[in-house]
């Protein structure tokens, strides 16, 4: 599966005749500590409940090859808990103070049944519940003065509008816009250290963090994926710097740059592709994000606005690396083709001349198309018919007749006297019958 290179995205939204007070946004950061007022431990959080109409079909196959059968579709409607938090912070005093914040997204998690546009349209039941329950933010901090302060733990990444400014007042829609929400990950928060701090009219961030794994990015969401983990632990082969500073020009203007670079390739478990002498070692994958954000909150109007820029190193080779890795019988990266019976290390793709990689992958490709027909046009009994009927505890009884069968020699069965006693063992395999041939 391939995906994107580089991608350049601008999007501007206003809102006339505002009645709220001309203050410039905060960054998402700061909010679990905004509530505080004086006192040690402190409690807050937000929630927001959706109501939508959709005013087109909601077949799965609504925009297929077909789109005019279902344009007469009718409407049809939903509610949703997009996002429930809760803050928590305490302050220890001699400026350490800890801050977590606790995401409920959907109404949390449990058991689902969704319809699969990408496999046929069949439906999957899931253990999920369209939701998830997150830590977005833990850390603890140690303030020295106004203008330094460090941070260390889970924590927000504020690359983008989106990301810094991720709370439901921040923005116009129902729900998060699609730009930034769709190619970046949003909310974006990892595991790292901070250095922060305001002086004047400025405020400034610097963070070094998780780095983001490449076997999740794809075509169609680009990095959103790469912040996560299949795991119950995160990958840190690789590290990450964000960097952002907001200029707050007069009361309720506000100028926003931040960024983001690091490597993303040899980030995932196992790292069974880096290392002295292997094909992929020197493959970076180097994520390289620029973006340029403002808010104007004056004179009864609200504008906000962004643009981002990105950039991904080595593609090609990614690609090559994900097909190998998708094919995978145990990779928890999965294929997008219904094939799992091929299983291939990623090294089997590397070859001297410059056409062998293309070469493997077509290959690789070949036996999983070539065992897809072969099981399409077997017969429904062909196992049966060959001797390779499954138990209910998965074992073929071909299996299990060559594990009960007595062999040749004492009458015991036993391997260990046969040897003992000079006897050849028996390797003939048993017919479709039971018996040797």
């Amino acid at each position: 599966m391939t995906y994107n290179k580089k991608f350049l995205l601008m999007s501007a939204a206003f809102l006339a005749f505002s009645t709220i007070n001309s203050t410039a946004q905060e960054v998402a950061g700061d909010s679990v500590m905004q509530h505080v007022s004086g006192k040690r431990l402190s409690i807050g959080g937000y929630g927001e409940v959706a109501m939508s109409r959709m005013f087109y079909s909601d077949h799965v196959n609504r925009y297929g090859t077909n789109p005019q059968n279902y344009k007469n579709d009718p409407s049809h409607g939903r509610f949703d808990i997009p996002h429930a938090v809760i803050y928590i912070g305490y302050d220890f005093g001699h400026g350490w103070t800890m801050g977590t914040e606790v995401e409920f997204e959907h109404t949390g998690t449990g058991s689902t049944i969704e319809n699969e546009a990408d496999e046929a349209a069949e439906w999957e039941y899931e253990q999920e519940k369209g939701g998830e329950v997150e830590l977005e933010q833990f850390w603890i901090q140690k303030s020295f003065a106004k203008w330094a302060n460090v941070r260390a733990g889970h924590i927000v990444v504020p690359v983008g509008l989106n990301n810094a400014y991720h709370e439901p007042l921040n923005y116009f829609t129902v729900y998060r816009p699609e730009g930034e929400n769709t190619i970046l990950p949003s909310t974006w928060h990892d595991t790292g250290i901070s250095f922060w701090g305001n002086a004047g009219k400025f405020r400034y961030e610097v963070q070094a963090v998780a780095g983001l794994n490449a076997m999740l990015f794809n075509r169609d969401r680009w990095i959103h994926s790469g912040a996560g983990s299949p795991f119950e632990f995160k990958p840190a082969n690789k590290y990450g710097f964000a960097a952002r500073g907001d200029y707050y020009i007069v009361p309720g203007v506000r100028v926003g740059i931040s960024g983001y670079i690091g490597n993303s390739v040899h980030n995932t478990y196992p790292n069974d592709i880096e290392g002295k002498d292997k094909p992929y070692d020197k493959v970076k994958g180097t994520v390289t994000i620029g973006s340029v954000d403002f808010t104007l909150n004056k004179y009864n109007w609200i504008v906000r606005g962004q643009a981002d820029y990105g950039n991904i190193s080595d593609v090609d080779k990614i690609n090559i690396i994900k097909d190998a890795k998708a094919h995978a019988s145990n990779s928890p990266v999965k294929s997008a083709s219904r094939d799992r019976g091929v299983a291939r290390d990623v090294h089997a793709l590397h070859a001297r001349d410059g056409g062998g990689a293309r070469r493997a992958r077509e290959r690789v490709q070949g036996q999983g198309a070539h065992r897809e027909r072969a099981r399409a046009d077997r017969p429904p009994d062909a196992g049966r018919r060959h001797g390779h009927a499954r138990r209910r505890d998965g074992r073929s009884l071909a299996a299990v007749l060559r594990r009960s069968r007595k062999r040749p020699g004492d009458g015991t069965g036993s391997r260990a006297r046969d040897r003992k006693a000079g006897r050849p063992r028996d390797r003939r395999r048993l017919d479709q019958d039971g018996r040797r041939s």
